[in-house]
């Protein structure tokens, strides 16, 4: 595996703090070309993994990897990786351009991708104004600037919506999108569940420190069959029906709502009116991200 591949790999990979287990057993992929997105409830231990993945954390035990290898043994890791893991510290008297300055010289790039750095995160216009100025929003897109100075091949980001409005998360969501579309790997850890849906390709999902779910998020809602919920007078006699016409999936929700699996509306509402049941509302269920996140991180397929 080349120093460009781009996969971000934990393998069994557990911390405990003591009694206290942070991390358990966890393993899973980021693939280049691809959005993964990072969920978990508070507390389930998506901050220290992604510390443990650059470095920052030592592991309990298991190993994380980019590229093949620990983060500490990358030979240049700011060319390799770029993250973003809380709001950053800036001296609110310096300008952007100054600080990236500072940084580039940190990591040994030159000035120049300073320039291509404030360009790529949208503060070339305000590249020279002190930084105690700047919105939240916009020191967000400074911390990402510093993570693209060594044009990375992965980023990896802890919340990186934090602070910006509906037009910032846009924003972000076609700057990640555009980045993975260059084959690269974006590792991106969220609470905007609504956000992570409209712009994640791969889902790893944890719960207690522990994976409940990686994989494709077009998998993640095929393991949730679709729905119809029909209200009417006499669901007993619709659902013998629906039974008798080879629909079988039939589940009666505690409103007294059926759920009706493997067929859709039109079926349902023609069998209703040949049994001569009333129906008083008919619709396709809708399986949203967040429908699916609580019902995977509470142990459970809900209702």
């Amino acid at each position: 595996m080349d120093d460009r591949s781009g996969w971000v790999t934990a393998q069994g990979l557990t911390k405990h703090f003591g009694a206290v287990a942070a991390v358990e057993d966890l393993t899973f992929g980021a693939p280049p070309g691809a959005v993964t997105g990072f969920l978990g409830p508070n507390g389930s231990g998506k901050t220290t993994t992604l510390r443990m993945i650059l470095g920052l954390v030592a592991p309990t035990a298991g190993q994380a990897r980019i590229n093949g290898v620990p983060f500490a043994q990358l030979p240049h890791p700011a060319r390799v990786v770029g993250a973003v893991l809380e709001a950053q510290g800036f001296h609110p008297a310096r300008t952007a351009r100054r600080h990236l300055r500072a940084c580039a010289a940190a990591i040994g790039v030159p000035d120049a991708a300073v320039d291509v750095g404030l360009g790529a995160v949208g503060l070339a216009d305000a590249a020279d104004r002190p930084v105690g100025g700047y919105s939240l929003g916009m020191r967000q897109r400074l911390a990402l600037a510093v993570a693209m100075l060594g044009d990375p091949q992965v980023l990896v980001l802890d919340e990186p919506g934090n602070g910006l409005d509906p037009e910032g998360i846009a924003w972000m969501r076609s700057f990640l999108r555009g980045f993975a579309a260059q084959g690269r790997t974006v590792l991106v850890s969220s609470h905007l569940l609504g956000e992570i849906e409209q712009t994640a390709d791969h889902l790893v999902v944890v719960s207690r420190g522990r994976c409940v779910f990686q994989g494709p998020l077009a998998q993640l809602r095929a393991s949730r069959r679709a729905r119809v919920l029909v209200r009417c007078a006499d669901p007993a006699r619709l659902a013998d029906a629906l039974a008798a016409a080879g629909t079988v999936e039939i589940d009666t929700l505690p409103d007294g709502t059926l759920a009706v699996a493997g067929t859709d509306p039109v079926h349902v509402g023609d069998t209703a009116l040949a049994a001569g049941v009333a129906v008083h509302g008919l619709v396709a269920e809708t399986v949203d991200l967040e429908q699916l996140f609580l019902q995977l991180t509470s142990g459970r397929w809900a209702a």
